[in-house]
């Protein structure tokens, strides 16, 4: 078996620092474990995408070191993507009313607001 290459020693270490700043927060080791174990089979040959996924891996372990950070949690979606035809809801749901302009959405994904002279 060959040595483990640079980038994946980090990827080990910070899976350990994940679980040891996970401790005693609510749900935080099961999400590492299933995080890790869902790019586990990622080829080695991806390497920007890896590096993508350490990068993220390292901001989630500063938020998790942070002390403001009570449990960890997940974002799931539930069934399949919801179709972006205009009142053509799913069945039993009425099809949307609002006919006004909608508003873009910031970097984070929810509605901007208009910025008022400030």
């Amino acid at each position: 078996m060959s040595r483990p290459s640079r980038l994946q020693r980090q990827v080990l270490s910070l899976y350990r620092e994940l679980l040891r700043a996970g401790r005693g927060k609510p749900g935080a080791e099961a999400r590492v474990r299933a995080e890790f174990r869902q790019h586990a089979s990622l080829p080695r040959s991806d390497v920007l995408r890896i590096e993508y996924l350490y990068r993220r891996g390292r901001r989630q372990l500063q938020l998790l070191r942070s002390g403001h950070a009570k449990a960890m949690g997940a974002f799931v979606r539930l069934g399949e993507p919801i179709e972006e035809t205009r009142g053509a809801g799913t069945p039993g749901t009425p099809p949307d009313v609002d006919d006004g302009p909608r508003r873009p959405l910031d970097s984070m994904g929810a509605p901007e607001t208009p910025s008022e002279g400030r």
